[in-house]
């Protein structure tokens, strides 16, 4: 397959670009306890704080057994910032729906509106059964079908009665809503069958994790096929870690030195985790880039897989200088993708690493001015909305 890019010419819609909340933890090196920095909520707000300041659209904040609960985090990262949206874990099977969505509502209304919702059906059973889920990997995505129609019901203001398999409801409401009325925006990323016939029918963004160009677009495809069945459009983002720097020597250099402390026995571990313990397709097909081995992780030009031996979800990286790395991100938006969720270690510096290096050739201002007009649609929620989207063109 030949991708054409488009270049980013004056009064383009740019990508928009989200940023990473390190609530597992953050540091120089992989594989390494030195120059750690732990799950301190002073720290997540520095990085929050710094994501607003320089025009990142948002922040998604993971979930997991070693992460610090997204929702509470949100929570207290809202009162802290200005614009910044926060897309916050969504998890059917470890909560009722009528809950999720009073805590949504809540959440929404302390945020003033900048909630988005990221679905996490789950791909490690071994995490699951900690929390008490038990259900194979397709049925897990039946349940949650089952659980996003009632959330997403009373979010919109309808009372409900419901009979399912797994949920069962009677004159259930919501008496608080959100700022706009109507449920926030779902996010997704699942790479199954099951997961992209999720999202072909209940949510707004399919997300991929950063594999290479023309495995996106094969991705991209087979979802839109699938919204298209039930007479719906989705938007496509992107999740990738990225090592930008002025020279390309600098840049692998520092790719180099992230892994340079991580063991062969450490990698063995991982990647034994990540393909007996697990039973998520994208993480299958995000090992298979590189096999566990150190000299396969140059996985497409400029795509660098060395995360992914030891860190299990998104796995790649983007090495190169800011004009390397703007082309492989305007091949990814030829297909199809919109919106970027980066991060970077440690993840602080690395925020104003983008965004002073590689945001001006992306067409992004540093105030955050340029939104596109797609995720300003998308995000007008209000005054809060206006407000975020006044700039748009």
């Amino acid at each position: 397959m030949t991708l054409i890019a488009p270049p980013f010419r004056d009064g383009a819609d740019p990508l928009n670009f989200f940023w990473f909340i390190p609530t597992h933890g953050d540091g120089s090196y992989l594989g390494s306890e030195s120059q750690q920095r732990p799950q301190d909520p002073g720290y997540f707000r520095q990085v929050a704080q710094a994501a607003d300041r320089l025009g990142y659209q948002g922040v998604l904040l993971p979930t997991g057994q070693n992460c610090e609960d997204s929702w509470i985090t949100a929570a207290g990262l809202a009162t802290a910032t200005e614009r910044l949206k926060f897309l916050v874990a969504l998890r059917p099977g470890v909560t009722l729906p009528s809950f999720a969505a009073r805590q949504t509502a809540a959440l929404d209304r302390l945020s003033d509106g900048r909630l988005l919702l990221n679905v996490v059906v789950g791909g490690n059973p071994v995490e699951l059964a900690g929390d008490g889920v038990f259900l194979a990997h397709d049925e897990r995505y039946d349940q949650a079908r089952e659980f996003l129609t009632i959330w997403r019901d009373l979010l919109d203001g309808r009372t409900v009665d419901f009979n399912g398999k797994y949920y069962q409801m009677e004159a259930g409401r919501l008496d608080l809503p959100t700022v706009e009325g109507k449920a926030p925006p779902l996010w997704f990323g699942g790479s199954s069958e099951a997961g992209q016939n999720l999202a072909g029918e209940l949510v707004e963004t399919y997300l991929t994790w950063g594999e290479p160009p023309a495995q996106v677009a094969e991705k991209v495809a087979a979802a839109r096929a699938k919204a298209a069945r039930h007479g719906r459009k989705l938007r496509f983002g992107i999740r990738l870690h990225f090592i930008v720097r002025e020279t390309e020597e600098e840049a692998w250099a520092a790719a180099d030195k992230l892994i340079s402390r991580v063991t062969e026995e450490q990698i063995e571990k991982a990647q034994a985790r990540f393909l007996k313990e697990m039973d998520s397709v994208g993480q299958r097909r995000m090992s298979e880039l590189h096999g566990g081995r150190r000299d396969r992780l140059v996985v497409a030009p400029n795509l660098w897989a060395g995360v992914g031996l030891v860190r299990g979800g998104a796995g790649t990286a983007l090495v190169g200088t800011p004009a390397q790395v703007a082309e492989r991100l305007r091949e990814y938006q030829a297909v199809g993708v919109d919106t970027v969720i980066g991060s970077g270690y440690p993840h602080l510096e690395e925020a104003y690493r983008v965004a002073e290096l590689l945001f001006p050739e992306l067409g992004i201002h540093r105030d955050g001015a340029r939104v596109s007009r797609a995720i300003a649609n998308e995000f007008s929620i209000g005054d809060h909305g206006r407000r975020l989207a006044g700039a748009v063109s």
